[in-house]
């Protein structure tokens, strides 16, 4: 059976099945059998989706905003380690669903509460993986916001879950849902640039490890659990922070800095450009090995052309694709082509008509709850996309190149650079 079928044909578990165990059993949802399977039901017509959000930090409040716009969503609860911005959120949705709202410190709470139907995670990017995993175990569907893991292999057990457990999986990836990207890859697919020959794609570099003088923990802040499986090091106002420009997105620790944070966006439209959702590169070239000075990953066979060359921080606004009878560039906003006839020319029935979600990110997880299809950004999508991005944080960090497989995902040749695609995690957190 494909990954692209699975949602219609995988056998599954009961939504609520398994958490009908009292006590700690039912918030550790990796204590499961492994024979347990998931119903995967979808609700009535008539019913609202029941949802609650775990974190509530930068781009936690637009998500929020979407998911209160429909009137098909119910919102019960809510989580957040920091009790201002918890409260905050509570007041927030109370003021439209009423009193009813839940808010909790421990993210586990909501997982064991069998009323929920799906969570929306808007956490640091550590968190992503156990958060949802443990979420789709207890029978409940995911949005979860970009990147898609902290690890490669984070990222494969979280899609290996979704498919045991039947759950519908968004990653916020928003802008396959957006018109000039969807036009972009339609037209690359369509064989309108000819042959592809390079891709450049424009994002920031990785993320490091950091040390930060100790602070003191600010009152209402869980900081135990905000570290969660990530290793112990004292409070800092700048580790903790959301800033684009520092913070936790720029420690190894926590995250993969730019090359995740946007690479989750840039790298994720390269793939759909060229078609190789669900797989990769297969050769990512450290800086110093590649004739551009430049981290490079090569294509050697997809459906535009072989030996495609993806140059990270090539020359474009956004994503370039680069063909043997023209070019396309796309930002957000933004979307040419040499020659400008390329563009001109609308798509014929029988080229690329890739996923539309006719730009509705969240309306399109909504909906494929109820029909429990695949969403967009399904986790095929999410980890493959993700995959590349952590490959070229591990060329980053030890300098070194390498071959994958992305069939088997395997790093080939270079036992030691294995350990990079997996990290341990502090005690009790696993996936």
């Amino acid at each position: 059976m494909s990954d692209q079928t699975h949602a219609s044909a995988c056998e599954t578990a009961t939504r609520r099945g398994f958490l009908k165990a009292t006590g700690a059993a039912a918030l550790f949802p990796y204590l499961i059998a492994g024979s347990v399977k998931a119903q995967g039901a979808k609700p009535a017509p008539s019913n609202r989706i029941t949802i609650a959000t775990i974190g509530y930090g930068n781009q936690s409040p637009g998500d929020v905003g979407s998911f209160m716009g429909r009137g098909d969503i119910q919102y019960l609860a809510c989580c957040d380690v920091r009790a201002n911005k918890r409260e905050e959120l509570r007041g927030r949705l109370a003021g439209k669903y009423g009193q009813g709202i839940t808010a909790y410190n421990d993210f586990r709470e909501i997982i064991a509460r069998d009323d929920i139907d799906a969570v929306h995670i808007a956490t640091p990017d550590h968190w992503h993986g156990i958060i949802s995993c443990w979420a789709m175990k207890s029978g409940k569907d995911v949005y979860c916001q970009k990147p898609f893991s902290l690890t490669v292999h984070e990222a494969w057990v979280m899609h290996e879950t979704a498919q045991r457990y039947g759950r519908v999986f968004q990653t916020g990836s928003q802008q396959r849902s957006s018109g000039e990207f969807l036009k972009a890859c339609s037209y690359v697919r369509s064989g309108r640039i000819g042959t592809v020959k390079q891709v450049n794609v424009n994002v920031g570099g990785p993320s490091m490890d950091r040390l930060y003088p100790a602070q003191p923990i600010p009152a209402g802040l869980d900081w135990d659990m905000w570290l969660g499986p990530a290793p112990y090091m004292p409070y800092n106002e700048e580790r903790a922070s959301g800033n684009y420009g520092g913070g936790w997105r720029q420690v190894r620790d926590y995250s993969g800095g730019m090359m995740t944070d946007w690479g989750a966006h840039h790298f994720d439209i390269c793939q759909w450009g060229v078609g190789m959702d669900g797989s990769g590169p297969d050769v990512i070239t450290a800086p110093a090995d590649s004739p551009e000075g430049k981290l490079t990953y090569t294509y050697s066979k997809t459906p535009v052309g072989d030996n495609i060359k993806v140059v990270h921080q090539g020359p474009a606004n956004g994503v370039r694709f680069i063909g043997t009878k023209g070019e396309i560039e796309v930002n957000r906003g933004m979307i040419r082509s040499t020659p400008d006839s390329i563009l001109k020319d609308p798509l014929g029935a029988d080229d690329a008509h890739l996923y539309d979600t006719r730009g509705d990110h969240f309306g399109n997880f909504v909906e494929c709850i109820k029909t429990r299809e695949n969403p967009i950004c399904w986790t095929g999508v999410g980890a493959s996309s993700i995959t590349m991005c952590h490959l070229g944080n591990i060329a980053h960090w030890t300098g070194r190149s390498f071959r994958w497989d992305p069939a088997k995902r395997e790093l080939l040749g270079d036992e030691e650079l294995k350990r990079w695609l997996y990290r341990p995690m502090r005690a009790p957190w696993h996936l």
